[in-house]
């Protein structure tokens, strides 16, 4: 799987239309939603998935006038439940000089019902691209596997971030009977990863039971920041110094690889539910990060933290205050599409 600031020849999105994931702000996310594509447009393709007629109007509404040209993106009629492909998209890697998805089975992050429409995205992007889809099939049951894109990060080497909370807590939700092994074995066998990095928990807030893109992320081969907070009463606190143990055991800062850690906004909270908001959970496009911001302090030094470990890249922050009300940011709700080995 390579890496996200390897060359994309598109980025995957949904346009957001569940009202229940943002109550009272569906439209203020909108707009949210149309700034992303200004900023990606000029830099890759955006491909842009819509339920219906009516909300694939709405998108065009939005994005004419935010100003996005019209070859910068491709709207799609495709049945969609939630707005967060970086979980029910299939993931693309590099296999035998072409690309491939590879899809695992979603099941609404083992808490919702409302997933059939996203558990069919796969077929429709492997539709639309012409690109060969590949079940990821446990090699215990051979039953297909069930994995979120959130839930991992790779660094394109081999070396691959997941957590035990989301894939080895005790309830089980996703694999029930899947060891550490077998999933070490589904990422080799899928993702040409050769190690695994497990860290503890995910963030505060989460209900995701611990993706580790709103925790850690590659931004080079032998970097990883980490979002660490040095509050001991937040609750973010034990879990962050837990994952930063466990990185330098690994490897951190000893050769292997260096670990840099990122600052957590204040908490964000809604109706008095604390949200995950993390700085982690940026995406790299072509020539850019898009970071979450949060009206905070600390939105300029993780900004600045981040242009200084990626000095080619255009670092850009998007207000996801509105935006984290629906329990995620600008890594969930985006898909990368590699280029071919020929640039397409």
């Amino acid at each position: 799987m390579p890496a996200e600031w390897e060359a994309h020849a598109a980025t995957w999105i949904a346009w957001p239309h569940h009202e229940p994931d943002w109550p009272g702000k569906l439209d203020a996310v909108t707009w949210v939603y149309a700034e992303i594509v200004r900023v990606l447009a000029p830099h890759e393709r955006v491909e842009i998935l819509c339920p219906d007629d009516a909300v694939q109007e709405r998108a065009r509404h939005a994005l004419t006038a935010h100003g996005v040209a019209r070859d910068g993106y491709r709207l799609h009629i495709v049945p969609t439940d939630r707005a967060w492909l970086r979980d029910s998209a299939p993931m693309a890697v590099a296999a035998g000089g072409r690309v491939e998805l590879v899809r695992w089975q979603f099941t609404g992050w083992a808490k919702y019902d409302n997933y059939a429409a996203d558990a069919e995205v796969g077929p429709a992007v492997s539709t639309i691209t012409g690109l060969p889809l590949v079940d990821a099939r446990r090699p215990d049951t051979g039953g297909v596997a069930v994995l979120e894109g959130g839930a991992i990060d790779v660094n394109g080497a081999g070396l691959a971030l997941v957590t035990e909370e989301c894939l080895l807590s005790d309830v089980q939700l996703r694999n029930p009977g899947l060891t550490r092994d077998g999933y070490e074995q589904l990422f080799r066998t899928y993702l040409g990863v050769r190690q695994t990095l497990w860290l503890g928990s995910g963030c505060a807030g989460d209900d995701t039971h611990g993706h580790v893109d709103d925790v850690a992320r590659f931004v080079a081969p032998d970097v990883v920041v980490l979002a660490y907070e040095p509050d001991p009463v937040d609750d973010n606190h034990e879990p962050s110094k837990e994952n930063l143990r466990r990185l330098q055991l690994a490897g951190g800062n000893g050769g292997a690889f260096r670990v840099v850690c990122l600052p957590y906004p204040r908490p964000v909270t809604m109706e008095g539910r604390r949200l995950p908001a993390s700085y982690a959970n940026f995406y790299l496009a072509n020539g850019l990060a898009l970071v979450p911001t949060f009206n905070d302090p600390q939105d300029r030094i993780a900004l600045t933290r981040l242009a200084e470990l990626m000095p080619d890249r255009r670092i850009v922050g998007i207000h996801a205050v509105d935006l984290v009300w629906g329990y995620g940011t600008l890594h969930c709700l985006t898909q990368q599409q590699p280029r071919t080995p020929n640039g397409a």
